[in-house]
């Protein structure tokens, strides 16, 4: 490999940044209520039900993405907590790598809950769930990665995740 003088004076290149893999990227809100359930949302495109959240665009951030997509989602203006979890999500079903990001967005009270107003083209509906019913409503990764998250949340730790379990 050469470099330029620039790279050797420190200044550099992005050059090798065509060569390096590129990944999607999606970031979620996990929202709790008084009874410790997960907020869940009933995507109108498919079967399976998912947090609030979705993709990143480019030139935003994944905690940027999580606002929006709540805001697009639930009409809800709240800026979420801590980072709880990332997870690495290898190729499949025709997708490329992803990184997901799990954010914290605190226990929901009542009031907040009320003024919940569904994206009607995106989402069915929504529900509290009990992590057996997140585990029957989600894709089985896509449980892992909430029920992880949770868990992070509860250590005071960030979470790694590959396809949703826990490493290191």
């Amino acid at each position: 490999m050469s470099y330029s003088r620039e790279a050797e004076r420190g200044i550099g290149t992005a050059e090798h940044t065509h060569t390096v893999a590129r990944k999607r990227a999606a970031a979620c809100v996990v929202f709790t209520d008084g009874a410790g359930r997960v907020l869940l949302c009933e995507p109108t495109y498919k079967r399976v039900w998912e947090a609030p959240g979705g993709a990143v665009e480019a030139g935003e951030s994944p905690r940027g993405a999580a606002v929006r997509e709540v805001s697009e989602e639930l009409g809800l203006k709240v800026e979420p907590g801590r980072l709880a979890a990332v997870d690495w999500v290898p190729p499949m079903d025709g997708r490329t790598e992803a990184m997901v990001y799990v954010f914290d967005g605190g226990r929901l009270d009542p009031e907040l809950t009320s003024t919940i107003a569904l994206a009607a083209d995106e989402l069915r509906s929504w529900r509290w769930c009990t992590i057996p019913q997140v585990h029957e409503r989600m894709r089985p990764l896509v449980a892992r990665r909430i029920e992880s998250a949770l868990a992070a949340l509860e250590s005071g730790v960030t979470a790694y995740l590959e396809a949703g379990h826990p490493v290191g």
